[in-house]
């Protein structure tokens, strides 16, 4: 029955219209039909989606006549706002590549991405951070043309200095008549990596198109949804956002953070929100608002986790909370965008799952030898797929590590996640492979140490990671946020983790803090961890 169901939604993604052409092709489509609805609310800005298409041209002409041609490369310094989205949509529409990089990148990223690319022009905002990180650059690494959000700054920073409400408010000519395939890049989206440079994951206008498609269609989206979306833009989760909504020709509600959840939900309230996507984060503070029933959330259709695992009864919290609108699970990586989701009415039954492949694509688990392995076996995740990234920018090496031949001769990715699924095929996430603690010989995930202790009253949040240890190889350490009033002891946790956990697993060190250390898409970033201990 699930398998006759999938293949629907299969034959569905492929019929799709918006499952071809130009990413930028849907931004014309929805202002072709809904001219006056409202694609885009952010702060007090509102843009109907004729006034995002007019923006998106306008700036597009300009940069072309800029000297912005077709493969240039264009980063984007913003914080979620109008100029981001408009940025996105006019840079593709001058057949260049975008590149978002969050507001928080220091000149030392900065100047890395902008000479890896090569890249032709910067659009940034004329702010005191962001004038002290271009300032600090080398001057061979800034770009022949750079564009300032509120005015150009006195003393410039080297090449051509223009200001975004001038090129906006020009009369610029129209955007060249560009004959670009599906198969061009739309944009390199660096990882944060663990180890070493990050990388610039390339996507094609064809895979980033096939992706909108089928996360649409899973979701559902319609012109009448609302998608609040407070996660950056910079990351794969929070930009289809954006471009979901705009095949969709929904509206999208763009915030620049949740770090003040009773602001966020006067605007859900206000804006009739009908789509939540967040992260574990965004729930543990929605959970701790105080009354938060006196918030009309009644117009919520759907909630999704991504980005982070979210543990089991965080989850069923949230259902609980919001019982009238569905719970995604979530997973993906950069190099995909979505791997897979576990359907609504399958969270009673598999609530620690993430669930099945995206419509149209497939994922399965594999030993060391790329073979399949059987229902409950750890391996690592394998995904094929239209949604696929096309290579590692200038790096040809860690593309063949990543993205390999599979037995059919299928393109497939090497995820480097440890997954296992059940007897009906549904998807676990296990750990991410270099993740893994591996003590006395066994191999241990964090998540199973981290699951025990969120049942230990006190416990607000925890993250377990392998430290050095001469007689173990690693011993288990674990870090550990107390709710508020909580007296919670070390010696606590260890008697907890005693009756619950297997000896060898019982960690060796327990340190409390404030809070854990996270990215900026919500997770926890355990190599921070790893260098307080020993």
């Amino acid at each position: 029955m699930w398998s006759e169901a999938a293949a629907r939604r299969d034959d569905e993604v492929a019929l799709l219209p918006g499952a071809r052409g130009l990413v930028q092709d849907a931004l014309s489509r929805s202002a072709g039909r809904f001219p006056g609805r409202t694609a885009l609310v952010c702060g007090e800005t509102r843009l109907s989606y004729a006034q995002l298409d007019e923006q998106a041209s306008r700036l597009a002409g300009a940069l072309a006549a800029e000297g912005v041609q077709p493969g240039s490369r264009v980063v984007v310094l913003l914080e979620n706002s109008a100029e981001s989205v408009v940025s996105i949509y006019a840079i593709l529409r001058a057949g260049a590549v975008f590149t978002l990089l969050s507001p928080s990148t220091k000149a030392e990223k900065l100047g890395y991405v902008l000479a890896d690319e090569v890249a032709t022009a910067l659009i940034t905002v004329n702010d005191p951070v962001r004038r002290r990180t271009v300032a600090n650059l080398a001057p061979e690494l800034v770009p022949p043309l750079t564009i300032w959000v509120g005015g150009v700054p006195a003393g410039g920073a080297g090449g051509r200095q223009r200001g975004w409400e001038e090129l906006g408010a020009a009369a610029a000519g129209p955007v060249p008549d560009l004959l670009l395939s599906d198969d061009a890049i739309g944009t390199i989206i660096y990882t944060s990596g663990t180890t070493g440079a990050p990388k610039g994951v390339v996507s094609l206008h064809r895979d980033m198109v096939f992706s909108v498609a089928s996360i649409n269609a899973y979701l559902h989206n319609s012109p009448s949804d609302v998608i609040f979306c407070s996660l950056s833009l910079a990351f794969t989760y929070g930009l289809y956002q954006l471009l979901t909504a705009v095949e969709a020709g929904s509206t999208l509600v763009l915030e620049r953070n949740f770090t003040f959840p009773r602001r966020a939900l006067e605007v859900m309230q206000r804006e009739r929100v009908t789509a939540l996507p967040g992260v574990p984060m965004l729930f543990r503070l929605l959970l701790g608002v105080e009354r938060l029933d006196h918030f009309d959330l009644s117009s919520l259709r759907y909630l999704t986790n991504a980005a982070a695992p979210m543990p089991v009864e965080q989850i069923m919290a949230v259902r609980d909370t919001f019982p009238h609108a569905e719970f995604f699970s979530m997973y993906g990586q950069t190099e995909c965008k979505r791997t897979c989701y576990l359907p609504p009415e399958e969270l009673a039954r598999r609530p620690g799952s993430v669930g099945v492949a995206i419509p149209g694509t497939e994922a399965y688990v594999v030993d060391a030898n790329g073979e399949k392995v059987p229902p409950g076996t750890v391996g690592e995740l394998v995904v094929a797929g239209p949604h696929l990234m096309a290579r590692y920018w200038q790096k040809p090496e860690e593309t063949a590590q990543r993205l390999r031949t599979g037995a059919d001769g299928r393109v497939v990715m090497y995820s480097g996640d440890l997954f296992r699924t059940d007897d009906d095929g549904f998807l676990y996430f296990v750990s991410r492979a270099d993740d893994m603690i591996k003590t006395r010989g066994e191999k241990v995930s964090p998540n199973e140490i981290e699951a025990a202790l969120r049942r230990l009253e006190g416990v607000r949040d925890v993250a377990a990671v392998g430290v050095p240890d001469d007689l173990l190889g690693e011993a288990v350490a674990v870090f550990v946020v107390r709710a508020p009033g909580s007296l919670l002891t070390e010696r606590a946790v260890r008697a907890f983790c005693r009756e619950h956990l297997e000896e060898f697993i019982v960690p060796r060190y327990v340190e409390f803090r404030r809070e854990l250390p996270t990215s900026e898409n919500g997770k926890t970033v355990r190599k921070e961890l790893r260098r307080c201990v020993g």
